[in-house]
């Protein structure tokens, strides 16, 4: 597998070319996919965030023009590129460019071999058809191992939310979690279901309020044994976990 950049010295870019292009580029060469729900952070070098950042804000500021909104003299819109630019680098789409976060896990010292639940989690995410919101709520199964990693239950909301702060579809968001956990803990079985709200049917198209979709992944031991997966979704419709 190629190197990532912050083992390599900063590269200098080419004349006339953008930040997003020469990052673009460095990925295509390594053959690394970017689609929009992929984190990219191991392949920026030191000062390229904030420079997509700033690329970012000139592209929005052009969106607003095309849109027929003066930027110059509308007080409310004045600033609107730069607050844009910050909110998808920085905050919604923050998934993409932050570093996955540090957890400490620790052995499963009393050989625990029942399931636990986890949740609900809150979630936001983003459509990547249309940027627009995904809201909702997480439950995680776990059923451990005796060799088993263990991490806290703190440490599962922060690897949710770092899956989730892209632009995605809600079916590859919980199957991108389910595997990022499974890695982690290395469980006889793991199940992840989520539960949302998408502003894409709520704000436009079809504009109705009271629909929402549910997305379930079923690894190893939830995959192949009915009675633990009727327990854990039991837990979820009973309002238990």
């Amino acid at each position: 597998m190629s190197t990532p950049p912050s083992t390599l010295p900063p590269s200098m870019p080419r004349c006339g070319e953008s930040v997003s292009q020469r990052v673009a580029d460095r990925m295509r060469a390594a053959r690394i996919r970017f689609h929009a729900n992929d984190n990219i952070a191991p392949w920026l070098e030191e000062g390229e965030l904030a420079a997509i950042e700033q690329e970012v804000a000139g592209k929005a500021q052009a969106l607003l023009r095309a849109l027929v909104i003066d930027v110059e003299h509308d007080h409310n819109s004045h600033d609107t590129a730069c607050r844009l630019a910050r909110m998808f680098v920085r905050e919604v789409f923050a998934g993409r460019y932050q570093r996955e976060p540090a957890v400490t896990d620790f052995p499963n010292v009393e050989r625990l071999n029942e399931l636990m639940v986890v949740g609900p989690l809150r979630v936001r995410s983003a459509c990547s058809h249309h940027l627009c919101p995904i809201m909702g709520r997480v439950w995680i199964g776990v059923l451990p191992r005796a060799d088993s990693r263990l991490i806290g239950l703190s440490k599962y909301a922060r690897l949710a939310d770092w899956v989730m702060r892209r632009p995605q579809i809600q079916e590859e968001a919980v199957s991108q979690l389910a595997t990022l956990l499974e890695q982690r803990l290395q469980p006889e079985g793991l199940a992840v279901v989520m539960r949302a709200d998408h502003f894409c049917m709520h704000w436009r198209g079809v504009q109705d309020d009271g629909a929402h979709m549910t997305s379930s992944v079923m690894r190893g031991a939830f995959l192949a044994d009915a009675s633990l997966r009727k327990e854990f979704l039991s837990l979820l419709h009973d309002g238990s976990a």
